[in-house]
């Protein structure tokens, strides 16, 4: 007998929120929202001690451009690397290609680790006019591009969940959640945006 169930269709965490325009009272669209699952999402960590081996990886696969900062952020031809903490690295991919298979390669178990997290990390895209006055409601950051410069990551959260927001432009921002969480959290942002009227689109 064939397991039907190893071949279900990933379900989106995201699923049962309903797409389409919720204007304000003025009839206003002020923040637009595309939520989806992540093709690719991959952690790449190490210890203290094993920084400098992990950044040697690192070049050997990237060249120079690997962020020396926590909080910054460059594209590659594998997707948007981030220094996401003092021993860690995200790389973030628009196609379902392996990157750790790929990293793990160069990334033994005696430099650090490389996880798929693929299907435990969702993107939540806002833009818009008001989006700005929106995440200033919801997370404790300064938005000011003196503070947080486009093209810069934060580790923020709203109720105790943990999260990631990635400045792409002035008033574009990609937010990382855990699959766990993603509904709750596009809700609380559904929530804090209809004031100044939100549109929803499936990622």
């Amino acid at each position: 007998m064939v397991n039907t169930a190893a071949y279900a269709p990933v379900r989106s965490p995201f699923e049962g929120h309903a797409s389409g325009n919720r204007p304000n009272a003025a009839g206003k669209i002020g923040v637009q929202l595309t939520a989806g699952m992540l093709p690719s999402f991959t952690l790449i960590s190490t210890w203290i001690s094993g920084l400098p081996g992990l950044q040697d990886a690192l070049t050997t696969v990237f060249g120079d451009i690997v962020p020396q900062r926590i909080g910054k952020t460059t594209s590659t031809e594998f997707g948007l690397l981030a220094r996401s903490g003092p021993e860690e690295f995200m790389l973030v991919g628009d196609d379902p290609i392996d990157r750790a298979a790929m990293l793990r390669t160069l990334i033994g178990a005696d430099i650090g680790s490389v996880t798929d997290l693929s299907h435990a990390r969702c993107r939540i895209h806002i833009e818009g006019a008001q989006c700005r006055t929106l995440l200033n409601k919801l997370f404790a950051l300064d938005l000011r591009e003196t503070a947080f410069a486009i093209g810069d990551i934060a580790m923020t959260g709203t109720h105790h969940v943990p999260s990631t927001l990635h400045r792409l432009d002035a008033d574009a921002f990609d937010l990382y959640v855990f699959s766990t969480y993603a509904y709750d959290q596009l809700a609380t942002v559904l929530d804090a945006a209809q004031e100044y009227g939100v549109a929803l689109q499936p990622g």
